[in-house]
């Protein structure tokens, strides 16, 4: 399960990116175009064109780490696409916690 400490700052990357990508593009993406390094404690969440897709970048203390999700018949609710990263709020982060465990997913129609 994916558990996220309360002082963990998440950055949401608002363009969508080339899912190709593994951990180490999508960490050196994060730092030189967004500003955000994964490498330093922050976790930054990418989106693919399809909404139902996500991958997370974040240093756990001992290894960068990769969680990719694909959602089956939803979405994940994500910012209007422009570019840079925004900051993460409380119920941003518990809406994402909801659709990473199942829960509470926008229905595609």
């Amino acid at each position: 399960m994916l558990t996220m400490p309360a002082s963990l700052m998440i950055y949401v990357a608002t363009q969508p990116v080339d899912f190709r990508k593994g951990a180490e593009g999508l960490a050196l993406l994060a730092k030189e175009t967004l500003g955000h390094d994964p490498m330093k404690g922050v976790a930054v969440v990418f989106r693919a064109k399809r909404a139902d897709r996500v991958k997370i970048v974040v240093w756990d203390g001992s290894g960068l780490v990769m969680y990719w999700k694909r959602l089956d018949g939803s979405s994940f609710k994500w910012p209007p696409i422009m570019a840079g990263a925004m900051r993460m709020n409380a119920s941003s982060c518990q809406h994402f916690r909801a659709a990473w465990i199942g829960r509470a997913c926008t229905r595609l129609t």
